[in-house]
């Protein structure tokens, strides 16, 4: 093959005595651009970039949670045994963005609430920043050379070492690069979210549901691809299932949201934040 995308032979870095681990330090690159996106657009809004700051530690938190809770339960055959203390064994793999993004969200509504600020309107500001985590800690998957896709002869084929390849493509040394599909997609996305939110009105939390409906789209499509072990049902990975189900879940919120009319009736949630600066906000008054 004349063209192909190498992929790094360990994923631990040695500098003299120390070990880096690439996973963890791109998903702690990953964790400081949310904090530093959300935190921009937040203070943009008159808010203080302590509370981005909180929310993240216990957004982290959790998701970490989440995401070991959603695979112990969607992935049990691959619990390490014994299973009571294999569902806790985060550093022996199994991680489901989807229960991440769920715990975290919950999270820091909590948080958010018990500050006095509007949740929705929070929500909309982090949009843009998970969707960036997601891209750059997606780079880890390539540090560890793992949940790559079928064989392709593309030239932008990711090459895998055999003692990481599956047993039934033993023979094949490049892979579809689904990594760098989904970071290269949520990057768009990153640009979509923020063009909107400048570009138009969008009621609260119309914009955390667009952040979903993106995401869902795109890995409904990787999912396609990925070749690691997964439930199948009706010919469908489990993921391509909650893809098509969350997908939908979010573009009807949002439509519905979007199409509410306060004049009928309904209060509506009072989240606008005043601009300016951040020490001019009296406190618990950001709604």
């Amino acid at each position: 093959m004349v063209a192909f995308i190498p992929s790094p032979h360990t994923g631990v870095v040695h500098l003299g005595p120390l070990q880096l681990h690439m996973y963890g330090l791109t998903l702690l690159v990953a964790i400081v651009a949310a904090i530093w996106l959300s935190g921009r657009r937040w203070t943009a809004l008159g808010g203080e970039f302590e509370l981005v700051t909180r929310v993240a530690v216990w957004g982290v938190a959790f998701g970490v949670i989440g995401a070991r809770a959603y695979h112990d339960v969607t992935s049990w055959n691959e619990v390490p045994t014994p299973k009571w203390e294999g569902i806790f064994e985060v550093w022996k793999g199994g991680l489901g963005i989807w229960g991440g993004i769920l715990f975290g969200a919950l999270a820091g509504a909590v948080v958010v609430r018990r500050a006095g600020f509007s949740v929705a309107t929070f929500l909309d500001a982090a949009a843009p920043g998970l969707l960036l985590a997601q891209a750059v800690g997606r780079i880890g998957n390539w540090w560890n050379q793992e949940l790559f896709g079928k064989p392709t002869t593309l030239p932008w084929g990711l090459k895998i070492d055999a003692a990481h390849r599956p047993v039934q493509y033993f023979d094949r040394a490049t892979f579809h690069p689904t990594f760098l599909y989904e970071l290269i997609w949520n990057l768009v996305g990153v640009a979509v979210l923020l063009y909107v939110a400048r570009r138009f009105k969008i009621r609260a939390p119309g914009l955390f549901a667009l952040y979903v409906a993106w995401y869902c789209f795109g890995r409904f499509f990787e999912e396609l691809l990925r070749i690691d072990p997964a439930h199948h049902f009706a010919g469908l990975r489990l993921n391509a299932w909650v893809s098509i189900v969350v997908f939908v879940g979010a573009v009807a919120y949002f439509v519905w949201r979007q199409r509410r009319d306060p004049e009928r009736g309904v209060r509506e949630p009072r989240h606008d934040v005043p601009k300016g600066p951040a020490m001019a906000i009296p406190k618990g008054r950001v709604r």
